[in-house]
């Protein structure tokens, strides 16, 4: 969905999923909130407890990480079938390397695909075989994810355990893609079959990255205001239940709706997603059949690319008073029109036909670990060597680390 270029196949894949990820449907999810309930309780929480009474420093991006791969990946397979980066620390040390290194080489695959092909057709490979490998061990990681949440369907899972994304998704194609009378080859199978695998791995890419990137700079940024995260912190205890840990009683989740509704907490995540946007490079698009006019400029052919920037967009000085700062207050102090304006600049998740479909998920799953962060704990600077962004499409810390200390309120 994501690389599809033409408008008519994009929108027939994003109608088979869309209505999963959206607000309501998450909202009222039992399954995603029986996800996060067993994700916080047994992994997310007790690693910070841990880290907090032993005064162990935490590489943050490194959590972010691990945790972010798990909550995404168990919406799309099923918590059974999810990674558990989490809690193994050795295999997500090894996933997030290979991950990782594939960085520099995004270029080739996203620019000249058919240039780097033939180069490698020619025996002058553009991308080292390392990076090669690092992407044929990404996919099978996804195919093996597919396979076991295959398996799992055949045994007739119980209610709330099924693999959400992948079984919709998976399901939706086969009937769109089904000939009235007519049996589908084998080769159509086999090709629907990695079409899905292919599909999963760039929601799986895309919800991991982009929401660890995100929280890491919200940490960053919130542990250098301590009074701010007692504020935070102070608007978090109305929820209720309270989030707080360890339980005294049994461990439940406030409603996230009620969580969604924090005006403090959403300023706060959707300024870091404006300073910090998690994909601040050009987001290209084509331009369609029979021409159009775009940004006072007319007659502009089919079949043009066109592109737009976030990182550009979210400091327009006229939009965004000091954009380099990162103010949470503009968006609780804004007027009714200066609002509507910043939200028509704000492009961390894009919008339109191509607005990211995962931008309802990513920030149910940011609010809901912040406010379970600053519930319990402060976060202190250690170590910030290294945290400036690097220069491209998808950014991270150039140290690709921030250390903290957790301390107990």
């Amino acid at each position: 969905m994501f690389s599809t270029v033409e408008h008519q196949p994009h929108s027939a894949k994003k109608r088979l999923v869309s209505n999963i990820y959206s607000k309501s449907y998450l909202q009222s999810s039992a399954q995603l909130h029986e996800n996060s309930l067993i994700l916080l309780r047994d992994r997310f929480l007790p690693f910070i407890q841990e880290a907090a009474i032993a005064q162990t420093v935490v590489d943050v991006h490194d959590m972010n990480n691990g945790f972010t791969t798990d909550f995404m990946s168990a919406y799309q397979f099923g918590l059974a079938c999810s990674t558990k980066l989490s809690v193994d620390p050795s295999a997500k040390h090894r996933y997030l390397r290979q991950y990782h290194s594939r960085k520099d080489y995004e270029f080739h695959s996203q620019e000249i695909p058919r240039v780097k092909a033939w180069c490698k057709w020619l025996g002058f490979p553009l991308v080292p075989k390392q990076i090669e490998e690092a992407n044929d061990f990404m996919e099978e990681i996804g195919m093996r994810m597919c396979n076991n949440a295959d398996a799992y369907l055949e045994n007739l899972p119980s209610a709330g355990m099924e693999p959400i994304v992948y079984k919709q998704f998976k399901n939706g194609l086969a009937k769109q893609r089904q000939r009235p009378g007519e049996k589908a080859s084998q080769a159509e199978i086999e090709h629907q079959r990695l079409e899905v695998a292919s599909e999963m791995l760039d929601h799986l890419s895309a919800g991991q990255e982009t929401s660890a990137i995100a929280l890491t700079y919200l940490y960053y940024e919130m542990s250098q205001r301590p009074d701010l995260q007692e504020q935070l912190r102070q608007e978090l205890l109305s929820l209720s239940p309270q989030i707080v840990w360890p339980p005294t009683a049994g461990f439940e989740l406030p409603s996230p709706k009620s969580i969604d509704a924090l005006p403090l907490l959403h300023a706060i995540i959707i300024e870091t997603l404006r300073l910090h946007a998690p994909i601040p490079g050009l987001e290209p698009r084509i331009t369609p059949a029979g021409g159009c006019s775009l940004a006072g400029y007319d007659n502009i052919p089919a079949k043009v690319r066109v592109s737009a920037m976030p990182y550009a967009l979210h400091r327009n000085a006229e939009v965004y008073p000091e954009p380099e700062s990162w103010r949470p207050e503009r968006w609780l102090k804004a007027s009714e029109m200066e609002m509507k304006e910043m939200l028509r600049w704000f492009w961390a998740f894009g919008s339109g036909g191509r607005m990211c479909i995962g931008s309802n998920l990513a920030m149910q799953e940011m609010k809901l670990i912040v406010t379970a962060v600053y519930t319990n704990w402060r976060t202190v600077i250690v170590n910030e060597e290294g945290i400036e962004e690097i220069d491209a499409y998808t950014t991270r810390p150039r140290s690709n680390k921030l250390i903290l200390r957790f301390e107990h309120v």
